[in-house]
């Protein structure tokens, strides 16, 4: 089936692209929706313009779209680009990236009803620490770009997502109750390599800003 990836360049949607087509499925596009809402329910931001270069190293059309990001009119936006990529890419379903969250999964399972198109969540209800580990297994080399819940800090930007800090969200985890692979928005990432990507990239600048418990990096990439 070809399908189409709604695609945040963070760990969870290409994990899910990367499910998709290990099933036999046709990656036709990805979906990125820049949002100017840092703040958006809907759509991941940090990094959000370099999922170009993502989509580059990968060797998959893009689909871009703007939006203010205000609630619920941003999912008008969202439709728009699934009705372009499946106009353009001749889609016949959508991936998402989706663990836990009822608002995103709902909404886009509606809209796909509405353009009588599949919806695919291969996360959906995973585990977190599982989750996070075939991320390691698979080879995924992913950074952390936001963080937005307390303890976490500015140390954690930037950090990879390894075996220790897998030993460290746990530990937030049962002190906190922080969701280990940031599930609860406690924080964002970004992939600069994974089985998809026919080349690496490489972090060639980061624009760090914040306070206390909420950090962001938009980070510079470039193919290795």
């Amino acid at each position: 089936m070809k399908l189409g990836v709604l695609f945040s360049g963070g760990k969870d949607s290409a994990f899910a692209a990367w499910m998709a087509k290990k099933e036999g499925h046709k990656i036709s596009c990805l979906i990125t929706v820049v949002s100017e809402n840092q703040d958006s329910y809907m759509f991941h931001t940090p990094s959000i313009k370099k999922t170009k270069s993502q989509a580059q190293a990968m060797g998959i059309p893009l689909i871009v779209k703007k939006t203010k990001g205000i609630k619920e009119l941003e999912l008008k936006e969202l439709e728009n680009a699934i009705k372009l990529a499946k106009k353009k890419h001749e889609i016949e379903g959508v991936v998402t990236g989706a663990v836990e969250s009822v608002y995103q999964s709902s909404r886009i399972q509606k809209i796909c009803d509405q353009l009588g198109l599949e919806c695919f969540n291969p996360l959906w209800q995973k585990d977190e620490i599982e989750h996070l580990e075939d991320i390691i297994k698979n080879k995924f080399d992913v950074i952390v770009t936001s963080v937005s819940a307390y303890p976490l800090n500015a140390s954690w930007i930037g950090k990879k997502i390894d075996e220790n800090f897998i030993k460290k969200t746990k530990e937030l985890q049962k002190k906190y109750e922080i969701h280990p692979s940031g599930e609860g928005g406690e924080f964002e990432t970004f992939v600069l390599d994974c089985p998809l990507f026919e080349k690496p990239l490489k972090v060639t600048g980061a624009n760090i800003s914040g306070e206390k418990n909420s950090w962001r990096m938009e980070v510079g990439v470039e193919i290795k």
